[in-house]
């Protein structure tokens, strides 16, 4: 197995946790993964991506010039990302902010309205969650659960009465 994923959107859509949350994944089931994030210089609102690569080998180059899936959270990401696509790769578009359809045919696409979903769970923050619960549902990269602990170590026990929520926007996306 070898995944080699981009994710992409604005500043503050939780794109860098969706990243990293899946590589710390990855670690707790003994993968090798890699994280490399990159973002423009504002604090919200900006750019922002990051390359995550989880694999059962070891990782000969942490850069991801063509990615096996690429996650795009708004209509820019997709427009920037959707060529790095192997053919056969995984779209996964945020359809609440992206207006267009992607150009190639040669790739399968999974559309869900993201912001829409976690508006109805009355916390439009996990919009991440919601996109992350629908990756992981088709690629089976890692478990929800290890993604859970993840988010547990990196939210601290003072907010883990967040992992709920979560873990509710994880299994929505998933059955999206």
């Amino acid at each position: 197995m070898l995944e080699k994923n981009i994710f992409a959107g604005f500043g503050g859509q939780g794109v860098l946790l969706m990243g990293q949350l899946l590589a710390e994944a990855g670690m707790q089931e003994n993968k090798h993964t890699s994280w490399i994030p990159a973002y423009g210089p504002e604090m919200r609102g900006g750019t922002a991506n990051c390359s995550v690569i989880v694999s059962d080998r070891e990782i000969s180059s942490p850069l991801v010039t063509t990615a096996t899936s690429v996650i795009a959270m708004n209509r820019p990401s997709l427009e920037k990302f959707e060529s790095t696509l192997l053919p056969g790769g995984k779209l996964f578009l945020n359809s609440s902010v992206i207006d267009i359809a992607p150009k190639r045919t040669d790739i399968e696409v999974y559309s869900l309205p993201c912001n829409e979903i976690a508006e109805e769970m009355g916390n439009g923050k996990v919009a991440n969650m919601v996109m992350l619960g629908k990756y992981l549902a088709v690629t089976q990269c890692v478990s929800f659960d290890s993604v859970l602990d993840a988010l547990l170590h990196k939210l601290g026990e003072k907010k883990a009465h967040l992992i709920p929520l979560n873990r509710q926007a994880l299994e929505n996306g998933a059955g999206a």
